[in-house]
């Protein structure tokens, strides 16, 4: 097995190893690297939705998506699909998924069906590096402050983003979760500092003015949408593609019009966030 960084501030490729035949001593080798980096990149995979399932549940208990829609037989799974005649695309915008749950969910495992001729990166971006980056007065002004997260904007049956989508999410009335969490984060496997706010689910910054708010997750945002804190993953059938959602953001990108795009996610439940 063989694990090589793929940028200085996020995710690493995972090359010569075959996830259906993990033992322990491999996969304690991906544990590691994984809290390292923050995502890890497989080519050449070939998993059966049982094998997806198994491999996911080696890292924790599995966390049921309440909107996405279920592969068939396999609950366990959400499809992230865009077909041909469709123009919206699914986590086309930076985000961390599951930031609005009180306990977050630990990461994403997504696996590669169809993949476009062209077009349909994903890039990441990595927190500690981020937040590392941030000079000592940011920092200070940081340590303590806590942010407000939600879904109902997202996922609410009566939200302009679901208006949009075409109602491809279901279960909308459920979506109602709100959580608060440090901005600084320290990583609960390795205890590194990382920026834990996102532009998809953070709704304001708790107990300070609301512009104030605003200006500063402007400031934090702009911050972290600068290059070279990112990764851009070029996808290919069989790529599996999994991240920390406590260390990164993703972002989909929804350049491929006119062409079918189709891949199996299955998200692990997280631990409490302190």
């Amino acid at each position: 097995m063989e694990i090589v960084k793929a940028s200085n501030a996020v995710g690493a490729m995972v090359d010569q190893v075959d996830l259906t035949a993990l033992d322990k001593g491999q996969f304690g080798q991906l544990r590691s690297a994984f809290f390292e980096h923050g995502a890890l990149f497989f080519r050449d995979q070939n998993l059966t939705p049982e094998d997806h399932i198994i491999f996911a549940e080696r890292w924790n208990d599995i966390d049921i998506n309440r909107f996405f829609t279920p592969v068939e037989g396999y609950p366990q799974i959400a499809k992230v699909l865009k077909e041909p005649d469709q123009q919206m695309n699914i986590g086309g915008g930076w985000h961390t998924d599951h930031s609005y749950d009180e306990i977050p969910a630990m990461g994403s495992i997504l696996y590669a069906l169809e993949i476009p001729p062209s077009g349909g990166d994903t890039l990441f971006a990595g927190m500690h590096a981020a937040y590392d980056a941030l000079d000592g007065d940011m920092k200070a002004r940081l340590e303590g402050l806590q942010a407000r997260h939600g879904n109902a904007h997202i996922f609410g049956k009566d939200s302009e983003y679901q208006k949009k989508f075409g109602g491809r999410f279901g279960n909308t009335e459920s979506a109602v979760q709100e959580a608060v969490h440090p901005i600084v984060l320290k990583h609960p496997e390795t205890g590194t500092k990382g920026l834990y706010v996102n532009p998809g689910f953070t709704l304001n910054i708790v107990g300070i003015d609301d512009n104030e708010s605003k200006e500063l997750l402007a400031q934090l945002y702009a911050h972290i949408m600068q290059p070279e804190f990112h990764f851009r993953l070029q996808w290919e059938e069989g790529m599996l593609a999994m991240w920390d959602n406590r260390s990164t953001w993703h972002y989909a990108l929804n350049d491929y019009h006119g062409h079918r795009r189709y891949l199996n996610r299955i998200t692990v439940a997280g631990v409490p966030l302190h």
